[in-house]
């Protein structure tokens, strides 16, 4: 039985197609955390934005908290946006597959 170098012990273990692993390796750690720190971002954003979208349909907002929550919600995406350039990712690799569930975020 061959040992395992401890370089190699948190490597991820090969996966047919690949797709939703998480690369451990040193080099895209970072890269794999902002990943799924923005994922989560953006499904909260989402959230937030359907929630306000019911609420200014409904009538629950002053005219005054309608801007500011609509204000809030641009800004938002557009820090979004920046991140994801910076780290090279694109809105769609933040949608995990969640197998026989499907997408995480709604695909537009």
């Amino acid at each position: 039985m061959t040992a395992v170098p401890d370089h190699d012990r948190h490597r991820a273990e090969p996966h047919a197609g690949g797709r939703g692993r998480l690369d451990l390796e040193p080099d895209t750690v970072e890269r794999d955390l902002i990943k799924l720190v923005l994922t989560v971002v953006e499904l909260l954003r989402q959230l937030m934005e359907r929630q306000a979208l019911r609420r200014f349909d409904e009538g629950d907002l002053s005219e005054e908290q309608e801007e500011r929550v609509g204000l809030t919600l641009m800004l938002l995406e557009d820090r979004m946006a920046e991140l994801r350039n910076r780290y090279g990712l694109r809105p769609e690799d933040l949608n995990l597959d969640l197998g026989p569930l499907g997408p995480l975020l709604p695909r537009n």
